[in-house]
């Protein structure tokens, strides 16, 4: 490249950052939507609205929270894919976007060309619990109990596809005790059979857990992570026992390609500082969350890793979406 070249290419980049800096000066310059998959109510909707709430206050803008539920979260997903890229539509990411890359077929999308990493937020334990007729007091004693009971061990889910079930099957896959997977249409109908004894087995996550833990009508066995979880620090991790196994929600925040990464990088600051804020961990620690601060490329990172495991999940499986 000769000279002249050079500096007409040096001037586009000068002026690409330029914009770049103006967009991050000037944003937001309206109310800011943060786009949710699910349906109102619950630990996520919570979550969402507390970041929501931190980055009004911060950035002396609105940001609304509207939930787009349906087909696993990905009319929301399609929503925010289709939005303008300039920082005021956010998706709420969670682990059934990773999921969802192998569980349907065909998608409008690719999740992971279309939407830009923000920041991660929150990543959710689950636990795994077992009715208190189950003979197994450890994790290593449900191993032994399930392959000697083959075809008789009911396993609970909050529905197919979704992490309660694929924690599941992860945990199968890992250990070989079979279990009969029975699908529900959200927690509250598998916590009920789980009390009837009609299932013997559920992943689920520590928040929709604790009461049944603390009133002893369900004996926890685990939590997914490879940390033990705050909640429930008496409880030990499957990968006590079952090595490598981790399965938990997670939840982020993304944009649609193609956003400033000055815009990215002034969200990315601020979720960050929410998650070093005192106030806000015990808050997030009441929905039995861990902070996952980080850059835009470590939650890029994250998905990319969860959108591998849970493919060779659902592919081994044969996982259809209900």
């Amino acid at each position: 490249m000769n000279a002249r070249g050079m500096f007409f290419t040096a001037l586009a980049f000068t002026a690409v950052a330029s914009a770049d800096d103006a967009a991050a000066q000037t944003y937001p310059s309206r109310p800011v939507r943060i786009v949710v998959g699910l349906a109102p109510g619950g630990g996520v909707d919570i979550m969402a609205r507390l970041i929501g709430q931190w980055l009004s206050e911060r950035l002396g803008q609105t940001f609304v929270i509207e939930n787009r539920p349906g087909a696993g979260s990905n009319i929301g997903t399609e929503a925010v894919v289709k939005a303008p890229p300039d920082g005021h539509t956010l998706l709420l990411v969670n682990a059934a976007n990773a999921i969802n890359v192998a569980l349907y077929e065909k998608l409008s999308f690719n999740f992971i060309r279309d939407i830009a990493p923000v920041a991660g937020i929150m990543r959710q334990p689950q636990a795994m619990l077992v009715n208190l007729s189950v003979p197994a007091q450890s994790v290593p004693e449900f191993i032994a109990y399930a392959k000697a009971s083959p075809g008789k061990v009911n396993m609970g889910s909050s529905g197919s596809g979704t992490p309660s079930h694929l924690s599941g099957e992860l945990f199968q896959m890992m250990t070989g005790a079979g279990m009969v997977h029975v699908p529900y249409r959200g927690v509250a109908p598998a916590m009920t059979d789980m009390l009837g004894g009609r299932v013997q087995v559920i992943f689920t996550s520590v928040a929709s857990s604790v009461e049944y833990i603390k009133s002893k009508r369900l004996r926890p066995l685990a939590v997914t992570t490879t940390m033990r979880a705050g909640a429930l620090p008496e409880l030990p991790t499957v990968a006590d026992f079952v090595p490598g196994y981790e399965a938990s929600q997670w939840y982020g925040l993304g944009a649609p390609r193609g956003t400033p990464a000055d815009v990215i990088a002034k969200l990315n600051n601020e979720i960050n500082a929410a998650l070093a804020d005192p106030g806000m961990m015990a808050r997030f620690a009441d929905l039995g969350g861990i902070a996952m601060a980080g850059s835009p490329e470590a939650f890029g990172k994250l998905i990319a890793d969860e959108t591998e495991k849970w493919g060779k999940v659902i592919r081994a499986g044969k996982i259809k979406p209900e």
